[in-house]
């Protein structure tokens, strides 16, 4: 794909190209298995910065709830996951072979009829994309149509967080209830535990990570996310222009549902476990907070966000145990007080001006056009 001045300018460009060095490059080369696995995972939430950049940042549309999404996607991976390693050959041991363990401890001797979409990847992946944005789709049309925004929304996802939480944590015998689902071994018989394939599946991760972030920026640049911005800053002008201006926030939710549901599937398979501490309400308002972090209305600065985040969450958890929940939300609300706009705020306030003027100072001034002897010894010119 032929990237040019049309599709990323020239602040974009730096950003794409030093994020693909830091992620093909530099990353693999440095770090050891372990924790390559470890951005593997903290990349996995770049997928519902990325869509949040569209939904809140261009949209305006704030959502608490990404998590639900990011666990719709997670749980339809597991699913597939859980039904392969729960063959007859490897749970013979059970008082009903062939259904994952979690069904037999609690006394369920056949496979429940939503289940068995799962045994086929091709219909797994479609429901990835499917059920959490048809999820979003319903949620959407409720509110949208009928003008609900703001505060109200961002709480009714917040309820829904909770909801879903909760359904899937009673409903232990058909979703593995507050465990989760553990032991996903293979994928259509390839082994995902050795240091290789989690080699593997983090390249594949990224390969895939910039293919949302490149369909990201292709919307951003239509017309639809020119509405969008438009849609966000004067929403009742948009709708007496003529435009629907439910169907577009309904779009713009849709393909954050899509994204995070993405995130959540590649979750499930670099983890190898999923779980509801991932669907509710902390995890969702984190996402948000990477978001912010890196910038609201940047792509890039929403994967940057998720990687800064994650790996400061990441030592001060092992550091300060009891304390890393209050210094992430200390970073939250100093990033919003003194740099609303994030790091990508910071880079092209304070950043992005410096390196212009070093190119143009730089820059060769064009040599002085040749003049004819005559006309400047002062004679007069023909």
């Amino acid at each position: 794909m032929i990237i040019n001045s049309r599709f990323f300018n020239r602040s974009e460009l730096i950003g794409f190209v030093a994020l693909a060095a830091l992620l093909f490059v530099i990353l693999p080369l440095s770090l050891d298995v372990f924790r390559l696995n470890l951005v593997a995972k903290y990349l996995t939430y770049a997928f519902v910065g990325i869509g949040l950049v569209l939904c809140w940042g261009y949209g305006g549309i704030l959502s608490l709830g990404q998590g639900v999404f990011f666990g719709l996607g997670g749980y339809c991976m597991a699913m597939f996951l859980k039904l392969e390693a729960s063959s007859p050959e490897n749970t013979k041991i059970q008082s009903t072979p062939g259904i994952p363990d979690f069904m037999d401890w609690n006394q369920i001797t056949s496979l429940p009829l939503f289940w068995q979409p799962f045994h086929s990847l091709t219909l797994t992946i479609l429901a990835i994309i499917l059920v959490p944005g048809l999820f979003a789709l319903i949620i959407g049309t409720a509110m949208f149509k009928r003008r609900v925004g703001g505060t109200y929304f961002a709480i009714i996802t917040q309820a829904v967080a909770a909801i879903l939480t909760i359904l899937i944590v009673g409903q232990q015998g058909y979703t593995g209830g507050i465990n989760g689902m553990t032991d996903l071994r293979t994928l259509k018989g390839w082994d995902i535990r050795p240091d290789h394939a989690k080699v593997m599946l983090y390249f594949f991760e990224v390969f895939l990570l910039f293919g949302c972030i490149l369909l990201a920026q292709f919307i951003r640049l239509t017309k639809l996310g020119r509405i969008l911005v438009a849609m966000r800053e004067q929403e009742d002008r948009v709708r007496f222009s003529g435009y629907s201006v439910a169907n577009f926030k309904i779009f713009a939710f849709c393909m954050a549902a899509i994204f995070a549901a993405i995130g959540g599937a590649m979750f499930a398979l670099n983890v190898g476990f999923m779980s509801p501490s991932f669907v509710g309400i902390v995890p969702s308002i984190e996402m948000v907070i990477y978001t912010a972090v890196g910038g609201r209305m940047s792509i890039f600065g929403a994967v940057w966000g998720s990687l800064l985040v994650n790996v400061a969450k990441t030592g001060l958890s092992e550091s300060f145990p009891q304390l890393w929940l209050f210094g992430l939300g200390g970073l939250f609300i100093a990033v919003v007080l003194a740099f609303p706009n994030g790091l990508s705020g910071i880079w092209a306030d304070y950043v992005q001006p410096r390196i212009d003027r070093l190119l143009a100072w730089r820059k060769p001034k064009p040599a002085k056009a040749w003049t004819d002897s005559s006309v400047a010894d002062g004679a007069p010119a023909e």
